[in-house]
């Protein structure tokens, strides 16, 4: 069984850093893109940053130039350097880890979720 776990989050005054981190465990052979989406308080859930299986990364228009995404293939993980940090930054951020080959086909799996608050 696999579990996606996420660590990192938490309370930053605007203008600091934080790194997220998503690790999967379980019967993992590969994974395809990973990414990191969140959602603000009362908003749908966004992209924020995508890598894929060969490195090839996407931001959001609103995070480039501050926060980067990296993966480590043979822990099947994925982290997020985020730095200076905006209130609108404030939300849940989780990790998706696609393309992940199964016997029933390719599947996905989110994070739990972790809280980023940034204060004015």
């Amino acid at each position: 069984q696999v579990q996606v776990v996420e660590s990192g989050g938490g309370l930053v005054q605007a203008g600091g850093s934080l790194r997220l981190s998503c690790a999967a465990s379980g019967s993992i052979f590969s994974v395809g893109a990973m990414g990191w989406y969140r959602q603000p308080p009362g908003k749908q859930r966004e992209l924020v940053a995508t890598i894929t299986s060969g490195g090839s990364t996407n931001y959001a228009d609103s995070v480039k130039g501050r926060f980067t995404i990296s993966r480590d293939n043979a822990k099947s993980a994925v982290s997020l350097q985020m730095n200076s940090l905006k209130p609108e930054d404030t939300a849940v951020y989780y990790c998706k880890l696609s393309g992940i080959p199964t016997r029933a086909g390719t599947v996905h799996y989110w994070g739990q979720g972790t809280q980023v608050t940034v204060s004015s």
